[in-house]
């Protein structure tokens, strides 16, 4: 079967274009257990452009998020189930949520006999590169992605109607432990691969990292967003490569023309001829191990041996082109000369052909004294065309000659002739001779070198990684990102939104984050349109930005890795879509309560809105408490002030808000609010800007003035019952100073001279806050 992806792509008579290249391909076999073993799932994946096959078995839970994720990295053609999964009234819940996430996607039922571990096995063992042949003891006890893979190529055998020649393809299992857990939900709250308004639009993350020169660096950079690494070494490893291509202009420029001239592998004939024909020196003198390594791989002699043996078979000046005509060319003299003497032959024959088409239209052009030019198409062969004014025809009318299949747009004519309808058949044939002839000539070149194959895979693999560190050191150019630091503290200073850098004509406000174990929940408020949200996804998409190893927006960084990162952002506040938005938000966040743990990042907009006032505030203060007893990173953006005032009761809440202006406008003698988007610390001032947006509006004054004093009544009730004591303040005081030294112990790099000023000036900055703290209380209480 690697034969005939080969002969497909040798043989197919279109040209290259940016949906052929960029096209799904991928077939994806999913299966889950019964019974006990339900919620365990096996997948199995193939490129049929890139004869790669990967595995991952791993738990999922009844949302089925890592399965919808992973499929969605994947982009796959076509899915296949078990025919069991997929009964007509009785489906199972994994089959139903796959439909719905991918209705455009082609799902394929399979008999459950064909998901078959042991057959699997024997597959694996039969058709895997023996450089790869490790993962037989990674996958021996995965039985269902061992089942997967059974049906995946038993079906692929059956629609190619071929098979794998033995020991040809790279096969390779991947779990879900080193990546972190974005679920579908997030992914698209963020953007990270579609705009929300315009889906063919680059305004996301995806958008504004991708500057990748190669498919595969492209698909790599689309699944490291939806799965970032959680291991901090490889991240730096990476960082350490970015860093170098920033500082080193020649190795940056260097390299980024060797990646541009790679085509995908999907591909074939044209990788193969593709091989730089001169042993680029683009990596050498690197520094960072991780950029040694690749050049390392890159030393192989068995690219020497491979590129030998194409050129002692396939011509140098081969080329992939736009247009069938130039493509149909390239093909048929791919193979050099000398190598077939029929092959020879049939090529002269061509070539007679095809000057005997263009003399005789020229012929015909001298004899009617026509401005007859040759044309070409790859559904009807060589046929005449001619630009002229009617007037300049005898009567109108073309020649007799010419009146076989005459199509005409405005002054252009198309046509053709007896002849010529004769001629293109004779071309047809001694083309189908030259394609069969140098099918069998590259099918032998690829048989001599299968043994070399696994070197080809690891090619594709630095190609497509060298890529994308390349796209993230291209994105640093083009703005000041900065290298993410990692510690136990979430640490941004003056950091700002990426995709609104690129929508926006002006910069971003830049803000400040600083959240720590000690204060790890944030409560956010501020006026409508204050920034909220776009702070909430800024926090997020540089955690993932930080973690697939680029730079991010900012002066200053540092992470904790999050294990998971989970959003719940509002939608809108359309009162007519009121009930349906709150469904949506009980289900978001009843999935983040049950999967997140101490390691999470947790970003929630606008929780209970949905409801009546009171229960939407018993909701928030519910989630709150219950989050509050992990160590999970959570910035809880909010309109019910009444949640500010938990801080009393958890020392490590936070109250943060934007702040706003207010200005006279004198040409309508009223306030108006002018945002300033940034963020400080405390509860917002803007007790009531709800009634302030209705003063600004048409509602008539008594209301607004009604409305005032009911929520000031209600306000004073609400306070009444959480007026901290100056035993819990000062309580609160110690408890910061307690985590300040605390993180300090961890991660401080501060020598001892320097380290004893800190201490000093904490220790100052701790009496200063206690007895603010007692003078506050002491106000309250008067």
């Amino acid at each position: 079967m690697f034969l005939h992806f080969f002969k497909k792509n040798f043989l197919a008579a279109t040209s290259s274009s940016a949906v052929s290249l960029h096209s799904p391909s991928v077939i994806v076999a999913v299966v889950e257990g019964r019974g006990l073993a339900r919620g365990e799932i096996g997948m199995a994946s193939i490129d049929l452009k890139s004869p790669q096959i990967l595995l991952s078995q791993f738990a999922d839970n009844t949302t089925y998020a890592k399965v919808i994720t992973k499929l969605q990295i994947l982009s796959p053609l076509e899915i296949i189930m078990s025919n069991t999964a997929c009964v007509v009234g009785n489906s199972t819940k994994l089959f139903t949520l796959i439909t719905e996430n991918f209705k455009y996607v082609n799902f394929t039922t399979v008999q459950r006999k064909y998901f078959n571990e042991t057959k699997g096995l024997e597959y694996i063992e039969q058709l895997c590169v023996a450089e790869f042949s490790t993962v037989l003891m990674e996958v021996q006890s995965k039985y269902y992605c061992l089942a997967a893979v059974a049906a995946l190529l038993k079906y692929v055998e059956f629609i190619q109607n071929s098979v794998y020649a033995p020991k040809s393809l790279k096969i390779s299992f991947q779990g879900s432990e080193k990546t972190a857990m974005i679920d579908s939900s997030s992914a698209q709250n963020l953007e990270l691969l579609i705009n929300n308004q315009d889906c063919r639009n680059n305004h996301t993350l995806f958008g504004i990292l991708n500057y990748t020169k190669t498919p595969g660096g492209s698909r790599r950079l689309r699944s490291n967003i939806l799965e970032p690494l959680v291991d901090i070494e490889t991240i730096n490893m990476r960082l350490d490569c970015v860093q170098e291509l920033l500082q080193d202009e020649e190795l940056f420029f260097g390299l980024q023309s060797v990646i541009s001239r790679f085509l995908d592998t999907e591909q074939l004939l044209s990788v193969l001829i593709q091989i730089p024909k001169q042993d680029t020196i683009a990596l050498k003198n690197c520094n960072t191990p991780l950029l040694r390594a690749y050049y390392g791989s890159l030393e192989d002699n068995r690219f020497g041996i491979i590129l030998e043996k194409i050129k002692t078979v396939i011509n140098d000046d081969v080329r992939y082109m736009k247009g069938c005509l130039n493509m149909r060319t390239q093909k048929c003299y791919a193979v050099r000369s000398n190598i077939n003497e029929f092959l020879d032959i049939a090529r002269r024959t061509y070539t007679e052909i095809v000057d005997d088409i263009a003399g005789m239209i020229a012929q015909l052009a001298e004899k009617y004294s026509l401005p007859l030019r040759t044309s070409f198409s790859s559904a009807r062969g060589f046929f005449i065309q001619m630009t002229v004014d009617c007037t300049a025809l005898p009567n109108d009318q073309l020649p007799s000659e010419f009146v076989k299949q005459i199509s005409k747009v405005k002054n252009s004519y198309s046509f053709t002739s007896a002849d010529l309808i004769k001629m293109n058949e004779r071309c047809q044939e001694s083309l189908r001779e030259i394609y069969q002839m140098t099918y069998m000539i590259v099918c032998k070149l690829l048989s001599e070198i299968y043994e070399h194959i696994h070197c080809l895979y690891k090619l594709s693999d630095t190609v497509s990684m060298l890529d994308m560190l390349l796209s993230f050191a291209h994105a640093c150019t083009l703005s000041d990102y900065v290298r993410p630091e990692f510690t136990d503290t979430l640490a941004i200073k003056q950091g700002w939104h990426p995709i609104l850098e690129k929508i926006s004509v002006e910069k971003p406000v830049a803000n400040n984050t600083y959240i720590t174990e000690g204060s790890n929940f944030f409560i956010i408020t501020g006026p409508n349109m204050s920034g909220k949200s776009t702070y909430l996804k800024q926090i997020a998409l540089c955690q993932i930005m930080a973690q697939i190893g680029s730079y991010v927006p900012a002066e200053y960084s540092s992470f904790r890795i999050a294990e998971q990162i989970f959003t719940r952002i509002s939608t809108d506040d359309d009162i007519e879509t009121n009930s349906s938005t709150f469904m949506k938000e009980m289900k978001e966040i009843a999935y983040i309560l049950h999967n997140a743990n101490d390691k999470s990042l947790i970003l929630i907009d606008e929780l209970g809105r949905g409801t009546n006032t009171e229960e939407g505030i018993g909701i928030c203060y519910a989630v709150c408490e219950y989050l509050l007893s992990l160590k999970a990173f959570t910035l809880f953006a909010t309109h019910f002030l009444e949640l500010c005032h938990i801080d009393v009761l958890y020392p490590n809440v936070e109250n943060m808000h934007f702040e706003v202006q207010h200005v006279k406008n004198t040409s309508r003698n009223k306030e108006a609010i002018l945002y300033t988007y940034k963020l400080s610390k405390g509860l917002t001032e803007e007790k009531n800007y709800g009634l302030k947006a209705a003063e600004v509006s048409s509602l008539p004054p008594s209301i607004v003035l009604d409305a005032k004093e009911i929520t000031t009544q209600i306000t004073r009730q609400i306070l009444q019952n959480q007026r901290s004591t100056p035993e819990m303040e000062r309580q609160r005081a110690v408890y910061h100073l307690a985590t300040r030294l605390v993180q300090t112990a961890r991660n401080s790099r501060l020598d001892p001279d320097t380290l004893r000023t800190y201490l000093s000036n904490l220790k100052k900055k701790y009496e200063a806050d206690f007895s603010r703290d007692e003078q506050v209380s002491g106000k309250t209480e008067e």
